[in-house]
């Protein structure tokens, strides 16, 4: 397995990531495994934590780790139900990447030359604008710095979706309740999505 980047091998090997994984969470403590996995074509590692609530093991929990692309972050509230219940602490924004980010990031993904396995960011794509969440220009701000800065293939990238993947659209569309479960029409409203990212004009969403 190929040596994770140097910055993710600071991260990991000078034990940064321990010391923030010694604080815990209320009665919960997190012990960092030993395995890392590279994740070549996204320049990511992948740890395994192990989390335990007070003296009874918990789960274990994957976690990417990357270079930090992202320029900006949502503050979000949290949605989990029963957390309180359980009297635990809830914090009352947690920091994500925002969603014009994410979209970048899996625009970049799913078209790019290491594409296998992600249709659904696709279908998350879609998502994301049928409910009215995407900035169009936001988006591709992001997107044009993200694939500046990742270099493997241009920007605006082809809406051409990999044949292989029809089956697997249609069956994640309709899992996720998708208004089309046909691939072909996937494939058009994932097309129409990038050209409103490329065009929309500054000023507006």
């Amino acid at each position: 397995m190929p040596a994770p980047p140097a910055p993710l091998r600071t991260l990991i090997s000078g034990f940064k990531l321990e010391e923030v994984l010694k604080l815990g969470f209320d009665a919960f403590t997190f012990r960092l495994k030993p395995e890392i996995h590279q994740m070549e074509a996204a320049d990511t590692v992948r740890v395994e934590v192990a989390v335990q609530y007070k003296t009874r093991s918990w789960q274990t929990v994957e976690i990417d780790l990357g270079p930090g692309e992202a320029s900006e972050v949502d503050l979000v509230t949290p949605a989990v139900t029963g957390i309180a219940e359980m009297g635990l602490p809830v914090t009352p924004h947690v920091r994500c990447i925002s969603i014009h980010e994410q979209v970048a990031q899996k625009l970049h993904t799913c078209t790019g030359p290491q594409q296998e396995d992600r249709a659904r960011d696709v279908l998350d794509i879609l998502l994301f604008d049928m409910l009215r969440q995407l900035d169009y220009r936001r988006t591709r701000e992001a997107a044009e710095r993200l694939f500046a800065q990742r270099a493997t293939h241009a920007f605006p990238p082809s809406p051409t979706l990999p044949a292989e993947w029809r089956q697997e659209l249609e069956t994640l569309a309709q899992e996720l309740g998708y208004r089309t479960t046909k691939a072909e029409e996937i494939e058009t409203e994932f097309a129409a999505v990038i050209q409103r990212i490329v065009t929309t004009p500054s000023g507006e969403r």
